[in-house]
C-alpha cells in the first residue's frame, strides 16, 4: 500500500509539474512585442508618454521597447538636485535652443540627451523586469551589425575600450516596470560636460549625487554609425529575441510579433498625456521636488569698503526650491544699506531659489530709503547673487 501511494505521489507530482511548463510556455509564446517609435523630441512630452505606458498599459502579454530622441536637454533622477547636477545659469545658452532641465520619475544619475542620443524604455510586467536580459540583447545587437564588442560595467552600464557608452536608470511598481537606458552614439561631449559642469559650490544636500565620466561614442569606434541605423538594429534585436531567454529566435520569431510602430504622443492617442506633459514640464515638478539642501559662500571684503579686512558669508537654506531661510555675517565694519535693514534680508525668504530673487532684494534695499544702490550695497547683492550663480 505504501508502495501504491508514493508511487502516485510521483505521478501526480510529475503531472503538476508537466502542467506548469506546459502553461509558462504557453503564456511565453502568447507575449507579443513592438517597437514604438516617438515621433516628438521634446524631452517633456516623451516622458509623458513614458509614465502614460506605465500607468496604463497591460504588459501581460504585450511588451514594448519605446524608442525616442531629445532635444538638448538634462534628465535628473527623480530624488536629484538639478543646482548641483547641472551649469543651471549657464544652460540657456550652452546650445542655439538652450539646454532644458527635467526630472524622471525614477532615480538614477543626470544624464545629457541630444540628438546623438537613442533613448530606450524596457516594459515588462514588474515580476518580469530584467535589466541583465536587456543589456544583453543590446550588446548582441552591436556585435552583429557593428562588431562592436560592448562589456558590462557597474550599475548595468555599458562600456566599449573601458569608457561608458551608456546609462541606466529603472521604476519597478506594483503590477509594471519599465527599464530606460540610453545609448550614446554620436553625442556632443562638449556640450554634455558644460551641461552637467556644477558651477554652485557650497551646496550641501541629500539628494543623490551623479558621478560624471569620460563617455565613449560608438561612432567612435564605427564612424559610419548613426541613432537611425541603431534603432533599427536593436528594434530587429529586440524582435527576434524570446522573452525569458537570451536564445535567438531569427525572422521566424520576429515575424511573429507586432514590429516596428511610429507613435504619435498626443491627447488623440493618448488620453490624459497632456495634463501629464504639463506636470514633467512645470516649476513645481522639475524645482520644487528637490531635497531640502544649504548652500554657503564665504566672501573677501575690499578695503575700500571698510577699514581692515574681514570675511562676509552668506548661508542659504532651500527648500521645495524656494529660499526658506537666509543669513549674512557681517564684518564689523562694514555699514551699509544691504546690511542695515533686516526687511532686505527677509525680502528673500520664500522665493524661487534664483536671480529672480536679486531684484527683490535691490528693489527692498531702494524701498526702505536708501535710494539706489551704493557701492557697498552692490557689493552685498553682489555676494548674494554668486551664492545662485557661481562658483
Amino acid at each position: 500500500m505504501a508502495l501504491v501511494q508514493f508511487a502516485t505521489r510521483i505521478n501526480f507530482s510529475t503531472a503538476r509539474m508537466a502542467c506548469r511548463q506546459l502553461s509558462s510556455k504557453t503564456v511565453t509564446e502568447n507575449v507579443k512585442k513592438s517597437v514604438f517609435i516617438s515621433q516628438s523630441t521634446d524631452v517633456f512630452t516623451n516622458l509623458a508618454l513614458e509614465d502614460w505606458l506605465y500607468r496604463n498599459f497591460d504588459f501581460n502579454n504585450h511588451h514594448i521597447l519605446m524608442v525616442s530622441h531629445n532635444d538638448p536637454s538634462v534628465v535628473i533622477g527623480k530624488h536629484q538636485n538639478p543646482w548641483s547636477e547641472t551649469n543651471m545659469p549657464e544652460l540657456a545658452h550652452i546650445t542655439n535652443s538652450g539646454v532644458q532641465v527635467a526630472r524622471r520619475n525614477c532615480n538614477g544619475p543626470a544624464v545629457y540627451h541630444d540628438q546623438g542620443n537613442l533613448n530606450m524604455t524596457f516594459f515588462t510586467p514588474a515580476n518580469k523586469s530584467n535589466q541583465g536580459h536587456d543589456l544583453e540583447m543590446l550588446t548582441r545587437a552591436l556585435f552583429r551589425n557593428y562588431g562592436i564588442e560592448v562589456k558590462s560595467m557597474a550599475n548595468n552600464v555599458m562600456s566599449v575600450r573601458h569608457l561608458k557608452v551608456s546609462e541606466n536608470s529603472a521604476k519597478v511598481g506594483r503590477t509594471n516596470a519599465y527599464h530606460q537606458c540610453t545609448l550614446f552614439v554620436n553625442v556632443d561631449k562638449v556640450d554634455r560636460t558644460l551641461a552637467l559642469q556644477q558651477t554652485i559650490s557650497g551646496i550641501q544636500s541629500s539628494g543623490p549625487q551623479s558621478e560624471h565620466s569620460k563617455i565613449f561614442n560608438l561612432c567612435e569606434e564605427y564612424p559610419k554609425i548613426c541613432t537611425a541605423g541603431v534603432l533599427r538594429a536593436i528594434g530587429w534585436e529586440y524582435l527576434r529575441t524570446p522573452v525569458n531567454s537570451l536564445k535567438d529566435g531569427g525572422q521566424d520569431l520576429a515575424s511573429k510579433q507586432n514590429g516596428f510602430q511610429m507613435i504619435n504622443p498626443t491627447e488623440r492617442w493618448f488620453p490624459g498625456i497632456t495634463e501629464l506633459r504639463n506636470k514633467f514640464s512645470s516649476w513645481d515638478w522639475c524645482f520644487a521636488k528637490t531635497p531640502k539642501f544649504t548652500v554657503t559662500k564665504t566672501f573677501s571684503v575690499s578695503q575700500e569698503f571698510m577699514n581692515g579686512s574681514g570675511d562676509l558669508r552668506v548661508t542659504m537654506v532651500v527648500e521645495h526650491g524656494r529660499i526658506s531661510d537666509i543669513t549674512v555675517q557681517i564684518p564689523s565694519g562694514l555699514s551699509t544699506g544691504f546690511s542695515g535693514t533686516a526687511n532686505a534680508i527677509t525680502s528673500l525668504k520664500y522665493q524661487k531659489f534664483s536671480e529672480d530673487a536679486i531684484n527683490a532684494l535691490q528693489q527692498s534695499i531702494c524701498g526702505s530709503g536708501y535710494g539706489l544702490l551704493d557701492d557697498k550695497d552692490k557689493f552685498g547683492t553682489d555676494c548674494v547673487r554668486q551664492v545662485m550663480t557661481s562658483m
